[in-house]
């Protein structure tokens, strides 16, 4: 609970060494990779919406009406049928549609790093990139981006609620403002639908005479804003913090542009934006020996067990150069993989050869701010400066 916790720190490498698990006061930490995929996909476990509002104190109000309903929160045939809409819209193809733009709009952010000394980077970069490309993949107009911003960004603290502060209130006020948004642009679309994928979600629901409600459509935009926009901006800065740390892989980077997807898996694995995914026990379950009663809160600690020398060769090591066989633990797993995992990597993999193949190595030019370490965690504010290039591909 304490806001300088390290999940990738000694203490919890030691504990990972001694067992797959650890008692904390929230719940049950899981410490390791193979115990984390596994229990991502038990049955016998679901999200609970309700009851993790209920440990942070939620029992009704804008978060309660939100959060309980929302997609990851159902399974079965609900999940589904909500799934099955999001299928049907949000396709590879329109994914890959946005590669041009993402690419477009790293080359106009990257300038504007080149232009000065000293930036803020989530500020000059790894805010306005996703928060673009979300916009973009919804149809939102860009007069409203900056008012879309603020609550885009306060909307994915529901999963810090545990720290409790202002982070309540700002939740609330975010989603306040994105229900009446959302309801006038689906109006707008369902009138005059183009090739976004707010309209193709109003006309699969169209099409599908109804299956899902107006409510639930309501309810999915407003968990794919944020889930579009927020965890990235987050992996965004958490790469720079990697990359300060090893410039000698930028440099690598620089020169063979071809690592780029395989660069953004490792960000990922190295320093994932969730560090932690949350279940809860469905029923009283036996798993690894070991008795769990029912309702018992499992926090899988992603971060670490992303660095498990046990499945990862030298896993406490970055580098972009090796190809990691075991997937990423932050997107999820089972029926409840994440819909976002191929647009998050998609803009970790456009934006980095742009950067540094522009830019020297990032240097960390001031103290640093963080986000909460439970639920989505980057550094904010994040100064940085970017040593002049080293020699291109081309030079060698």
């Amino acid at each position: 609970m304490d806001q300088e916790f390290d999940f990738e720190g000694r203490e919890a490498v030691e504990a990972q060494e001694r067992s797959w698990y650890a008692d904390s006061p929230l719940g049950t930490l899981v410490l390791r990779y193979a115990e984390v995929r596994d229990l991502l996909r038990d049955p016998r476990l679901d999200h609970n919406g309700k009851r993790y509002l209920e440990m942070n104190g939620i029992v009704d109000g804008p978060i309660h009406d939100w959060f309980v309903p929302m997609i990851v929160n159902r399974d079965g045939e609900s999940h589904r049928r909500l799934r099955g809409l999001v299928n049907k819209a949000f396709t590879p193809r329109m994914i890959s549609g946005l590669r041009p733009f993402i690419r477009a709009k790293a080359e106009e952010l990257t300038d504007q790093l080149a232009s000065v000394e000293v930036c803020e980077f989530v500020e000059d970069f790894g805010n306005p990139l996703p928060l673009a490309v979300m916009c973009e993949l919804l149809g939102v107009p860009t007069e409203d981006y900056d008012t879309f911003r603020v609550w885009t960004a306060d909307v994915g603290l529901v999963f810090s609620l545990a720290h409790g502060g202002d982070i309540p209130r700002r939740v609330e006020n975010a989603l306040v403002g994105l229900n009446g948004y959302v309801d006038a642009i689906m109006a707008d679309k369902a009138a005059s639908p183009t090739g976004d994928l707010i309209s193709a979600l109003v006309t699969a629901r169209r099409d599908d005479d109804g299956l899902v409600s107006v409510a639930e459509l309501r309810n999915l935009i407003v968990t794919l804003v944020f889930a579009a926009h927020d965890t990235t901006r987050h992996q965004l800065g958490n790469a720079m913090v990697a990359f300060a740390a090893h410039p000698d892989q930028w440099r690598l980077l620089a020169g063979r542009p071809e690592l780029a997807a395989r660069s953004a898996d490792e960000v990922i694995r190295w320093v994932p934006s969730s560090r932690s995914v949350y279940r809860f026990a469905a029923e009283d379950l036996e798993f690894r020996g070991v008795h769990f009663p029912r309702e018992t809160f499992f926090m899988m600690c992603v971060g670490i067990a992303q660095r498990d020398p046990r499945v990862f060769r030298d896993g406490a090591t970055f580098d972009i150069s090796v190809t990691r066989e075991a997937p990423a633990l932050q997107f999820g797993g089972g029926p409840h993989h994440c819909l976002g995992s191929a647009l998050a990597r998609t803009e970790v993999a456009e934006v980095l050869p742009v950067l540094t193949g522009r830019l020297g190595p990032p240097v960390v030019a001031g103290p640093l701010g963080w986000r909460p370490p439970i639920g989505i965690h980057g550094p904010e504010p994040l100064p940085l400066r970017f040593d002049t290039p080293g020699p291109t591909r081309t030079d060698r």
